[in-house]
């Protein structure tokens, strides 16, 4: 009895999966082994997760409903491949409210769409267009050691940086959104042309309760592509009435050579509070090199504060493809701080005021 019930229970999956037009099962498992240090301040040697590619466990599918229609679902999570444990997730926008990572949460993305000729209609989790603004044109893609937001990171929702509030979870991702992508595709850029996406979040508080703004989000990206030119420009605002909201502005452009990708790049995060803006630019490149890439940067952040805090970071790796879907690679980066600033390389033992941080990253990169 037992063993048809298993199998009715199989064949009603298969079912469900082959009235879809496809259902797709896909993933990345990063791993990298890493030494980190901060001047006079320790240092640590680490197994950390997504050196490369976002180490993750999705699904998704596309059911095609006639008249140039369809509609689509994306559920992925993000792995801790090196401890075997899933990632943190917020609910409502606001960082009181975690999922623990004890199992599979499907924090990088959530959604359920509608497509057409008119583009696409996303409800649920997913990226803000102003962080992908900043993954798109980082060499890194905020990625490893070397990512540029280690700088530009900071000062919005979710930084608890240089005496920033962390009243917001907002950051990556926003939740318990509703969003319009237009000519974007299934990566950051899909096809040529003008495109865009905007993106409300809710921060889901009563009317009648304290802050009830708190956690809600609007966003804006837009952008052009043609030949060897992408140049995009975003914009975001999250609320958190304990220090006025938190908006990040951006804007970056990249240019083909065919010997090498150039980047540029500028980040403007600001909050409510005195002294926490952070003006971050950056200059970058992609550089072919045999059956990998050198991706190289260097960014530079000040800050409006009394003191002028400002760091610097370089960054430089290399990734060599053993196949088309497994590489290894190695990322090296350095910040140097100054007039009070604390910033850290990701993955590393923190930052400590005018006290330089470095690491090195050696992993290997699956996907499937």
């Amino acid at each position: 009895m037992k063993k048809s019930l298993v199998a009715l229970a199989a064949l009603a999956v298969v079912g469900a999966a082959s009235a879809q037009s496809s259902v797709t099962l896909f993933g990345v498992v990063d791993a990298n082994v890493g030494s980190y240090r901060t001047a006079d301040n320790g240092s640590a040697t680490k197994m950390n997760t997504s050196g490369l590619s976002s180490s993750r466990l999705g699904f998704r599918g596309v059911e095609d409903l006639g008249g140039g229609m369809s509609a689509g679902f994306w559920l992925e999570a993000g792995l801790n491949p090196d401890a075997g444990i899933g990632q943190n997730s917020t609910t409502n926008n606001q960082a009181a409210v975690v999922a623990a990572p004890s199992g599979l949460v499907f924090n990088r993305r959530s959604t359920v769409s509608l497509m057409g000729n008119f583009g696409e209609v996303r409800l649920g989790r997913d990226y803000t267009p102003s962080f992908w603004n900043t993954t798109v044109f980082d060499p890194f893609g905020t990625l490893g050691v070397a990512q540029s937001s280690n700088l530009n990171g900071a000062g919005f929702g979710g930084a608890a940086t240089n005496n920033v509030s962390a009243a917001s979870g907002v950051g990556a991702r926003v939740s318990n959104s509703v969003a319009y992508q237009y000519n974007q595709g299934a990566g950051p850029v899909g096809n040529t042309g003008l495109y865009g996406s905007a993106q409300i979040g809710l921060g889901e508080k009563a009317s009648n309760t304290t802050n009830n703004k708190d956690g809600s989000y609007i966003g804006f990206r837009i952008g052009y592509e043609q030949g060897p030119l992408n140049v995009a420009v975003a914009t975001g605002k999250i609320k958190a009435a304990d220090v006025g909201d938190y908006t990040q502005t951006n804007l970056g452009v990249s240019y083909d050579l065919g010997v090498a990708n150039l980047i540029g790049a500028y980040n403007r995060n600001n909050s409510g509070v005195s002294g926490t803006r952070y003006n971050t630019y950056m200059i970058a490149a992609t550089i072919p090199m045999g059956q990998g890439y050198i991706p190289v940067s260097y960014n530079r952040t000040t800050v409006n504060n009394a003191a002028g805090s400002k760091a610097g970071q370089f960054g430089i790796g290399y990734v060599y493809n053993l196949s088309k879907r497994t590489a290894v690679y190695t990322t090296f980066a350095q910040i140097n701080n100054s007039n009070g600033a604390a910033f850290g390389v990701s993955g590393g033992v923190g930052g400590f005021a005018n006290k330089n941080s470095s690491g090195v990253e050696f992993g290997v990169k699956h996907s499937f």
